[in-house]
């Protein structure tokens, strides 16, 4: 009767066990905010088995706008025990589909950069004003064009503890607001990206040195622009292709960063 009974003790205690993780998920909410009469619209991912305040992830996304990609970037970073937020640059339904109407979209903020700002600023503030958010323990990254925004975010002086770019675009018409980045920058590219080549990545280098700013540029041989999109295709001809192997690598080198840093 004695070993029956530990018998059902243990196995009671394994479906417990096993009852409480299976209603662990990781949870993907849609949220709706604002920059000054623009609603925009994100999404807000997270592990619900965690409790108490963790470090944050602000992703921003390619010109594409919000997709499945950053969504499932989200949820990894949500596994890692992060809390993460997708931003919206454009505006909630502003989706463009294509290689034309995306350059146009993206082509309007490039030329505005001060709204281009605002609006990273506002899904930084989105995400820093949840209550599951250690405030000051947010780190920003942004894939293609949402790397120009990232790193606008930082040029404005958000107090993120570091900035991370895919692929991303490294250009700035006001060089002299890179004294205001307080955390580290990583820059995360193909070492045979035409789209922000060698003459973009070398002014890069210049403006963050004259400015002193912690700065590390990682280059993945064989890669071109788009290297974490699988939709980009695989022929690097083109420009912008899919590169398994700096995918995989540059997420480890984030991986890197945001354990030194959060």
């Amino acid at each position: 009767m004695k070993t029956l009974s530990l018998s059902v003790l243990a196995v009671a205690a394994a479906l417990s066990f096993t009852s409480s993780h299976a209603q662990a998920a990781i949870k993907v909410q849609t949220v709706d905010y604002k920059q000054g009469d623009t609603t925009l619209e994100g999404w807000l991912v997270y592990d619900d088995a965690k409790q108490g305040k963790r470090p944050g992830v602000v992703v921003y996304p390619t010109w594409n706008g919000p997709s499945a990609d950053e969504k499932g970037r989200a949820q990894m970073l949500a596994k890692m025990g992060y809390v993460a937020f997708v931003a919206d640059l454009y505006g909630k339904g502003i989706r463009p589909q294509g290689f034309k109407d995306a350059s146009a979209e993206a082509g309007k903020y490039m030329k505005d950069r001060t709204l281009l700002r605002q609006r990273a600023e506002a899904g930084f503030e989105q995400l820093r004003k949840n209550p599951m958010v250690d405030t000051k323990k947010i780190v920003a990254i942004g894939y293609c064009f949402g790397g120009a925004g990232a790193l606008d975010l930082a040029r404005g002086g958000a107090p993120v503890l570091a900035t991370v770019t895919f692929h991303g675009d490294l250009t700035s018409p006001t060089p002299e607001d890179d004294k205001n980045i307080k955390g580290r920058v990583l820059v995360l590219h193909g070492a045979d990206d035409p789209v922000v080549g060698p003459k973009e990545q070398d002014a890069f280098k210049k403006e963050m040195t004259d400015a002193k700013v912690d700065w590390e540029l990682v280059l993945y041989s064989g890669a071109v622009h788009s290297f974490t999109q699988k939709s980009a295709g695989n022929d690097n001809s083109k420009g912008a292709a899919y590169n398994e192997k700096a995918d995989k690598r540059s997420w480890d080198d984030l991986t890197r960063l945001l354990k030194q840093t959060l």
